[in-house]
């Protein structure tokens, strides 16, 4: 919530500007191969997300940005709509630095749930 307040504070758009941004972003992530609502419906066993665990930093930042596609895709399952926000936010600043700040916030939760890579 600290990183949603200090952007919507940068930004002054509130998150009725954040939403769009976020959507729009993560959507240019999306259409390189995140799976619809539908297919994150499916059941239990054919799971997309199994577990948080793993093995590297950069397999843990892949699944970061897989995290975000995939909500973006559950808040807006429409994908034509999703396509059509992309110009809003392509060339904007601030819409990327927010989409970064949303993977950096599921990446600090991967991160931990690997007990950030340590080896014992």
């Amino acid at each position: 919530m600290t990183g949603l307040v200090r952007c919507t504070q940068h930004t002054g758009k509130g998150y009725k500007g954040l939403l769009p941004v976020l959507v729009g972003i993560v959507l240019g992530l999306s259409l390189t191969g995140a799976a619809s609502a539908e297919e994150m419906n499916k059941s239990e066993s054919s799971a997309w997300l199994p577990s948080l665990i793993t093995a590297t930093p950069q397999e843990g930042f892949a699944l970061a940005v897989k995290l975000s596609q995939k909500g973006v895709a559950t808040v807006q399952p429409d994908s034509s709509v999703r396509k059509a926000l992309r110009g809003a936010y392509a060339h904007d600043p601030d819409s990327l630095i927010a989409t970064t700040q949303v993977i950096a916030i599921h990446f600090q939760t991967v991160a931990a749930a690997n007990n950030y890579w340590k080896e014992h």
